[in-house]
């Protein structure tokens, strides 16, 4: 049986960033990932300010955005017309953060960064193909079964095994809240939407019957690539949803011209508002998708499962150097709360503004994001709470 401090379970952005917090630290790290090689299907991609603040300490923050998108801006648009409403201007941030703008940088980039630098750390072991069945711990250590029947030992665990994840099934933690009624459609493409509508990099346009979020990523060959997040209907089978013909007459309404309707991938999922009853039990931690899932919808998942990647590694860090074991008691105090706060609020928030039938009702939203814009106070509070700065400073705050 082999024994390191550190289990991570998950080589997700999430999993990945919390093995390298820890051998950073000089931890020594198993980074336990059930696939071969990192997924690149398309998922989360943009970065704030604060999680770009994580990604400098970890010393990974200029590959990153080499390969991502800068966006400074985020615009708020009505689908008639189509007209904007509003735009905030991450620059309001400067003396808040170093990084007073988001990034789009596709998940399996950082993934892939943080093992590379990981494979060349000699506290650090990466195993890809290990998929972990069962999970057993006393009030010394931790013990993970593998579905080959290997044996992974350690004083704690970091459980970064997403949404489905197998340890918070293990400990039996509920994964309480819902799931939408209607699913998520991701279609990406080549059309520059930026050229064509004046947009920026970042977009969230409001449709009574569908809306649509547009945003910039660079793509592996870093040419640029555009995504565009498009509700469907409740009663939308997956065939029809991703048939060619619905995804074109998808495209054409938002405004792309019927010749250049080609598309590069499509991805249709569910979309749920869920948090783990507890973030932790004993010596095992949950983190990202294990613990929370939310719409995309604002860009704060991700985010969100960095902050507490980070935060454990600190907590761990500092009880495997004698301080107090209590300490990891912070964990949940800060991280649950948050979540439910800034990540599941603000996301049902924005998906049930975007998704406004009632003409009055949507007119009202319109004019709220033009006064919030139209003052500096407002706009700049309006961007701390959206780029969990706020979030991450109640977060220094808890203890």
């Amino acid at each position: 049986m082999e024994r390191q401090q550190i289990l991570v379970v998950g080589g997700g952005p999430v999993g990945a960033v919390a093995a390298l917090a820890c051998a950073r630290r000089g931890l020594s790290v198993t980074l336990l990932e059930a696939q071969e090689a990192i997924d690149h299907s398309p998922r989360a991609s943009t970065t704030q300010p604060p999680t770009l603040e994580i990604l400098a300490e970890l010393g990974l923050v200029d590959e990153y955005m080499a390969k991502g998108v800068m966006s400074p801006l985020i615009q708020f648009w009505d689908r008639t017309g189509p007209s904007l409403i509003a735009e905030f201007q991450f620059d309001r941030l400067r003396g808040e953060t170093a990084f007073p703008y988001a990034v789009q940088t596709e998940q399996h980039k950082l993934s892939e960064m943080a093992i590379e630098r990981l494979r060349r750390m000699s506290s650090a072991d990466v195993r890809m193909g290990v998929r972990v069945a069962e999970l057993s711990q006393s009030e010394e250590k931790v013990v993970l079964r593998t579905e080959e029947g290997d044996e992974f030992e350690a004083e704690y665990v970091i459980a970064c095994d997403g949404g489905r994840s197998t340890l918070r099934k293990c400990l039996d933690i509920e994964f309480e809240g819902y799931t939408w009624p209607e699913r998520f459609l991701v279609i990406t493409t080549k059309f520059d939407f930026q050229a064509a509508l004046g947009c920026c990099n970042r977009n969230y346009m409001f449709g009574a019957e569908e809306w649509v979020s547009l945003f910039k990523v660079a793509g592996d060959d870093l040419l640029g690539r555009w995504r565009a997040v498009i509700n469907t209907r409740e009663d939308e089978s997956d065939k029809e949803a991703l048939s060619d013909q619905s995804v074109r007459e998808r495209l054409r309404r938002a405004f792309v011209p019927a010749d250049r309707c080609d598309y590069l991938h499509l991805n249709l999922y569910k979309v749920h508002q869920r948090v783990a009853a507890r973030f932790r039990q004993g010596r095992v931690f949950l983190c990202g998708d294990a613990a929370h899932v939310n719409n995309p919808l604002g860009g704060l998942g991700l985010n969100s499962g960095i902050h507490e990647a980070w935060d454990i590694a600190g907590l761990l860090d500092r009880v495997l150097r004698k301080e107090s074991p209590s300490i990891l008691d912070e964990y949940e105090r800060r991280r649950r709360p948050l979540n439910i706060e800034f990540v599941q609020q603000q996301t049902v928030e924005n998906k049930r503004r975007l998704e406004e039938r009632d003409p009055a009702q949507r007119a009202r939203y319109f004019d709220e994001l033009r006064r919030t814009a139209e003052d500096p106070v407002a706009h700049k509070a309006f961007l701390m709470r959206a780029s969990l700065l706020e979030s991450a400073r109640r977060a220094a705050a808890i203890r």
